[in-house]
């Protein structure tokens, strides 16, 4: 698939398709950007990537090297959910595709909002904030050595987990959540496990408020242990804008957050650097239903509206905002129309969804 055949702007953009339901919400997201931006006035070159199991069939590995080469060249990609369970060996023990994209680019921020939409159930109405997950180290054994795993075996019975934590990267991801937090309601949580781990996500905690309170007096600064703040967020989610943690807890916290807010099937996400961005939605490949037209693709379209917007941002590019925008206020509009798949009651189909976005995304 093409997008417009001059690129005058240098707006291109990668495209994963991935595994599973990626075959179907991901083409769908191309045609809702494609149109946006061209609606805000732009255009928009896709650059097709090959990953995961139709990669393994045509290059020999789920993660060729002529995608990440051309990757190097690109500033923003759209990656689809990819099942790596289902691969063959040697490649399902392997770091995931995606991982090997985030390691590569060093995309440090995850950045995972959770917002309750009009036409959808939501177990804490009114939830509109932001998990903003250090990506790069702390617990996940893939990404915290530069070589081999964090986890280790030194015999048969016995098994070994390190975290690391550095300053470098605790201040690093707290500008970004302190930067974000001054758009939004200007509120930042930290969120630790410093009354056990007082070394590694104390120093987390401590970086991160050392941060906010130097350079960013005007942003309200709080801290909750992980155990009580899966209560708060049950509790009054409402009540928080941008949550900041280490890599483990962001993780678990995004997914309950999503499913709090709504659904899993609506929950965005894009990982960044300084200089890239990829969308991700934050579910997975569902091969269950892969191929009968029922995905939902509003999580990886909200993840792309927030890939133009990060863009947008950078450039001063106002035609990438405007698009992002058009995007938003399309999907939410035909959820709140009662235009939704069936994971949120609905009786649309995936094409049928996609149509109504498209119209929506046009009209303006």
């Amino acid at each position: 698939m093409s997008g417009a055949t001059a690129n005058i702007s240098g707006r291109r953009i990668g495209v994963l398709i991935g595994d599973g339901i990626g075959h179907e919400i991901v083409p769908a997201t191309q045609r809702v950007v494609s149109a946006a931006v061209t609606a805000a006035g732009s255009d928009v070159e896709w650059v097709e990537l090959p990953l995961g199991l139709d990669a393994i069939e045509s290059h020999g590995t789920p993660i060729p090297d002529s995608t990440l080469a051309a990757l190097d060249a690109l500033d923003a990609w759209i990656l689809g959910p990819h099942d790596s369970a289902a691969y063959p060996e040697p490649f399902r023990g392997r770091l995931t595709p995606g991982g090997v994209v985030r390691k590569r680019f060093e995309l440090f921020a995850n950045i995972r909002p959770a917002r309750s939409l009009a036409g959808v159930a939501a177990t804490v109405p009114g939830m509109d904030l932001v998990i903003v997950r250090e990506n790069t180290e702390g617990l996940y054994a893939d990404r915290n050595m530069f070589a081999g795993s964090g986890e280790f075996m030194p015999t048969p019975d016995v098994a070994l987990a390190v975290g690391v934590v550095t300053r470098q990267a605790c201040e690093r991801i707290a500008h970004t959540a302190f930067e974000l937090a001054r758009t939004r309601r200007s509120h930042v949580t930290i969120v630790h496990k410093a009354n056990v781990l007082s070394m590694t996500t104390g120093l987390f905690r401590d970086v991160c408020r050392e941060v906010g309170e130097r350079d960013y007096p005007d942003v309200r600064i709080d801290d909750e242990h992980v155990d009580a703040m899966t209560a708060h967020l049950v509790r009054r989610g409402a009540d928080f804008d941008v949550v900041v943690t280490e890599n483990m807890f962001g993780d678990i916290l995004s997914d309950l957050t999503g499913e709090l807010s709504g659904s899993l099937g609506t929950a965005p996400s894009i990982n960044s650097s300084e200089t890239k961005v990829m969308a991700q939605a934050a579910h997975g490949a569902a091969p269950d239903i892969a191929g009968h037209n029922r995905a939902n693709p509003t999580a990886l379209m909200l993840s792309a509206a927030m890939m133009l917007e990060w863009l947008g941002d950078r450039r001063a590019d106002r035609h990438l905002a405007g698009a992002a925008h058009r995007i938003r206020d399309a999907v939410r509009a035909t959820i709140a129309s009662g235009v939704a798949t069936a994971d949120l009651g609905g009786l649309a189909s995936t094409s049928e969804f996609t149509e109504t976005v498209l119209a929506r995304t046009l009209r303006r």
